[in-house]
């Protein structure tokens, strides 16, 4: 597959296998989101509301179980796929026990169906999402300034599906299928599953019915049979060199800071999501807005910046001082998670912890105003992070790294979990404090190394 060419006015594009990449992962988004925004309703619901009715502290755990193991699976889907399966047909093997797993959420409403669908979508995550994201890396070979903007646009298109996800799912479980009997009300929960199920299914239909053609034989053949044809020795036995070894010392020293923002940023479908389904007045013009809902404001807010900030580092890139490095954005990104959390405090300074004693819910533009900085944290993190990986990963440990890097985000979400937990009895001002205000130094502790890095890097 050729990379990036130029049109016929010598404007440099994109590959369109960056846009099949996109698409694909937008399906495969729109899967997760959609099944993440309803979890913690789900596991926190009555039974005879239609959920499996776990105690909140006992839910928030297990969502932070879930959303962790699905980060640690690719470092063995990384593995598996570089050395014996190849990244195209890794892609693929993941794509169906995902949608497996959300049918099976679907079909068994209890909580056998709960620990077999979560068990699917754990592995399924495993083995699709560290190939399609080196997948994209390996679009531009020969193009190494372009790819930050790159991964900025595929971050932004796959927010796409995490946009209407919650929406979709959000509106099926709680509206178009919610029913009231004798005064109470009865959650569709599973229909919101089976959309995320048929999402993955769509992702993957289009993925490999016109794969081949906008991707030819990238991710097909295994970097151990790549580097065999290329008669040059086997790069998957070689050592590292001195270089190497620094650069991917870099990708974990980082991967070890952007826990601590990953652990506050996924609070998104724990804890905030039970603070704004209690606290938060969620009434619209005499409309009750659907708290799933609530998290389609962070991929609505990447698609609007991503577009801005992807076209800062283009313009940035090619001026005498440069782009910011890496480890200058990721700090900005970890100070601008903890300023949201500053944000969200003053809220909760106003509702209490209490949901049983709320002496005023809140007005909606906190959460809102939170999510935007949270937003821009992440652009400044996440998108960067990939195309970190991806430029400074050895061949022979591409798709491995690339699972360290997402393997952070498992810690995190583990980590993250504890905290939810911890605001049914700590409270929601002290745990929120205490995560702004950790993402905040680790960030400025980030700028200070951020020249040592950089020499590394080089």
């Amino acid at each position: 597959m050729a990379e990036s060419g130029q049109t016929q006015h010598g404007k440099v594009r994109h590959p369109p296998g960056l846009y099949l990449l996109f698409f694909t992962e937008m399906w495969e988004r729109f899967s997760y989101y959609g099944m993440r925004a309803l979890l913690t309703l789900y596991l926190t619901t009555a039974l005879i509301s239609g959920g499996l009715g776990f105690e909140k502290s006992t839910a928030m755990s297990i969502y932070g179980f879930f959303t962790g193991a699905v980060y640690f699976t690719p470092l063995a889907g990384g593995y598996l796929s570089d050395r014996y399966i190849g990244k195209r047909r890794a892609i693929t093997i993941g794509g169906i026990l995902m949608a497996l797993g959300n049918f099976t959420l679907f079909a068994v409403t209890n909580t056998t169906g709960l620990y077999m669908g979560l068990a699917l979508l754990i592995i399924g995550n495993g083995f699709f999402k560290p190939n399609i994201s080196t997948l994209v890396g390996e679009l531009y070979p020969n193009d190494e300034g372009r790819k930050d903007a790159a991964f900025t646009i595929f971050y932004m298109g796959i927010n796409i599906g995490a946009f209407f996800a919650p929406l979709i799912c959000g509106y099926l479980a709680e509206d178009m299928f919610k029913t009231t009997v004798d005064g109470v009300d009865h959650f569709g929960f599973r229909y919101g599953f089976l959309a995320a199920a048929i999402g993955m299914i769509i992702g993957q239909a289009i993925y490999n019915g016109i794969g081949n053609r906008y991707l030819g034989d990238i991710g097909k053949v295994t970097v151990r049979a790549s580097s065999g044809n290329q008669g040059s020795g086997d790069v998957s036995q070689s050592p590292l060199t001195s270089k190497e070894k620094q650069r991917t010392a870099v990708i974990v020293i980082i991967t070890c800071f952007v826990i601590f923002f990953w652990a506050g940023f996924e609070q998104a479908g724990s804890s905030l999501t039970l603070y704004a389904d209690k606290f938060v007045d969620k009434h619209f013009f005499g409309w009750e807005v659907p708290t799933a809902w609530f998290q389609s404001l962070n991929p609505f807010f990447i698609v609007a910046l991503a577009p801005v900030l992807s076209a800062l580092w283009v313009k940035l890139a090619s001026t005498k001082r440069g782009d910011l490095s890496i480890p200058v954005k990721m700090s900005c990104g970890m100070i601008m998670l903890g300023l949201g959390y500053m944000v969200l405090i003053i809220a909760v300074l106003q509702t209490g912890s209490d949901e049983n004693n709320i002496v005023a819910q809140s007005n909606i533009m906190f959460i809102i105003v939170t999510y935007l900085l949270h937003t821009l944290g992440e652009l400044f993190l996440s998108p960067v992070g990939l195309s970190m990986v991806s430029k400074l990963a050895p061949l022979k440990l591409a798709s491995l790294l690339m699972g360290v890097w997402l393997a952070s985000t498992g810690v995190a979400n583990i980590l993250g979990g504890y905290l939810a937990a911890f605001t049914q009895s700590l409270g929601y001002f002290e745990v929120f404090g205490l995560i702004g205000l950790l993402a905040i130094v680790m960030g400025l502790i980030l700028l200070m190394l951020s020249r040592k890095l950089e020499r590394m890097m080089e």
